[in-house]
C-alpha cells in the first residue's frame, strides 16, 4: 500500500527515527519559515563552528551595538561648561554640544541644566521653559534644539553607499506638560538632504520615544570633522515648514513637511519640556542607552569647547608674560581662544599645534603685548560645529 494512502495515525510514534532519514532528505525547501521556534533549539546547539562566515551580514546584525555605539555627545546631558542656566536665549549653545535656535520669534525661553529625581538612571536633562508666550505663530517662526555631528563620526551609517546604506535609529527621553505630536529632522548638510520624524507625548510623565529614520543610498558624508548631520529637536514652527505632510524618507531639502503637526510649544508661559538619555544609532531597533561615566562625557565635550579658569601661570618676559596652554584633550580644529579672569591679560596670541596624525590641536602658545606682570589667567577654547 503507498505510503501516502495510509491514515494520520498508520504510522507508530516511534517508526521514523533519524536512522531511515537520508542524509539529504531534509532540505530547506522543505522546512517552512516558521517550522523552527526557539522551543525547538536546545540550548547550545547552535555553535560559532556551525555558522558559515557570510551567514552574519551588517543587515543582521544593525541596531546590536557593544560600547561606543552612541554617535550623540553629552548624551545625558551631565556637562554644561559654559553655565547651568540661559535666560532669554537664542541661536547659542547651552550645554555642551546643544544649541538652541530661534527664528523670527517673540517667544522667549530659559534654558536649564535641570536635576532629575524621577528618571532611574539620570540626574541631569537640558529643560527649556516658555517665559514669554507667543500664541499666534508667523510663517517663518520656529525654534528647536539642536546637535551637530562631525563627518568622521557618522561613516558607521555607510548613508549614500547604495545599498550598503543602514538605517538609523533615534531614541531619547522626553517630559513636558504640552502633550500632543512632536517633530524631528535629521538634515544632511554635505548634501543638503533632509528626513523627518514624530513622536507624541501623552502625558506630563518622563516617556522614552523611539524614530527610526530609513537608510539613504543617496548622498554620502564627507569624512571629516566638519559638520555632516543636524539633528533638530523641534518646539514649534510656522506655517513654512508646519504644512502639507510630513516628509519621512529621505530628499533635497526643502521647507514643506518638515514639521507638520508640531504643536505649538510657546502657546504657554507654564509649558516646559525636558529631555535627556539621547541615542543615535545604527539600525532599525533601539537598543538599551548607553551609560558613559562622567570623565567620558567631558573628554568627547572638549573636543570642541573647553574651560579652564585660572589654571596658568604666565611669566613676565620684558613687554610680554608668555604660557603654552596644553589641552586636556585633542580639540577638532584650531579653538578660538578668551581669557577668563586672572591676571591682566589683554589677549591670547600665537597658533595651536597640530598633531602630527591630524587627530586635532593639542596646544596653544599664549603671549600678552605690554603685561603688568606675572599671573594666573583661564581661558575658554571654541572648536564647535
Amino acid at each position: 500500500m503507498a505510503l501516502d494512502r495510509l491514515g494520520a495515525n498508520a504510522l507508530a510514534s516511534d517508526s521514523v527515527t533519524t536512522a531511515k532519514i537520508a542524509a539529504d532528505a531534509v532540505t530547506s525547501a522543505k522546512i517552512p519559515a516558521d517550522a523552527v521556534v526557539a522551543a525547538d533549539i536546545a540550548d547550545g546547539s547552535i555553535t560559532t563552528a556551525k555558522i558559515a562566515a557570510g551567514a552574519v551580514t551588517n543587515e543582521k546584525t544593525a541596531g546590536v551595538g557593544g560600547g561606543g555605539k552612541n554617535v550623540i555627545v553629552n548624551s545625558e546631558m551631565v556637562v554644561s561648561q559654559r553655565a547651568t542656566s540661559f535666560a532669554s536665549v537664542g541661536n547659542v549653545y547651552t550645554l555642551d554640544r546643544f544649541a538652541f535656535y530661534k527664528q523670527n520669534s517673540g517667544a522667549a525661553f530659559t534654558v536649564t541644566q535641570n536635576s532629575v529625581t524621577d528618571l532611574p538612571g539620570f540626574s541631569k536633562s537640558l529643560k527649556v521653559d516658555c517665559t514669554t508666550a507667543d500664541t499666534s505663530l508667523a510663517s517663518n517662526e520656529q525654534a528647536y534644539i539642536s546637535h551637530k555631528l562631525e563627518g568622521k563620526q557618522l561613516q558607521r551609517f555607510a548613508k549614500g553607499h547604495g545599498s550598503d546604506a543602514l538605517p538609523m535609529t533615534l531614541s531619547f527621553y522626553v517630559k513636558t506638560n504640552k502633550t500632543g505630536l512632536y517633530t524631528v529632522t535629521i538634515f544632511d548638510r554635505d548634501n543638503t538632504r533632509k528626513v523627518n520624524g514624530s513622536y507624541t507625548v501623552a502625558n506630563a510623565n518622563w516617556a522614552r520615544h523611539t524614530i527610526t529614520f530609513p537608510a539613504d543610498a543617496s548622498g554620502k558624508l564627507d569624512n571629516d570633522n566638519n559638520s555632516s548631520l543636524e539633528l533638530f529637536f523641534n518646539l514649534y514652527a510656522g506655517a513654512d515648514t508646519n504644512t502639507g505632510t510630513l516628509s519621512e524618507t529621505w530628499a533635497a531639502s526643502v521647507d514643506a513637511g518638515s514639521t507638520t503637526g508640531q504643536v505649538n510649544f510657546a502657546d504657554n508661559t507654564s509649558n516646559d519640556w525636558e529631555s535627556t538619555g539621547i541615542q543615535l544609532e545604527t539600525g532599525s531597533t533601539a537598543t538599551p542607552f548607553e551609560h558613559r561615566i562622567l570623565d567620558d562625557h567631558m573628554a568627547l565635550c572638549r573636543r570642541y569647547y573647553i574651560k579652564q579658569s585660572n589654571p596658568y601661570y604666565l611669566t613676565q618676559y620684558g613687554v610680554n608674560a608668555i604660557c603654552n596652554i596644553p589641552f586636556p584633550v585633542q580639540m577638532r580644529s584650531q579653538p578660538a581662544m578668551a581669557k577668563v579672569g586672572g591676571a591682566t591679560v589683554v589677549s591670547f596670541g600665537g597658533t595651536s599645534y597640530t598633531n602630527p596624525d591630524g587627530g586635532g590641536h593639542e596646544y596653544a602658545y599664549s603671549y600678552v603685548g605690554s603685561s603688568t606682570g606675572d599671573g594666573h589667567t583661564g581661558y575658554t577654547a571654541d572648536a564647535e560645529l
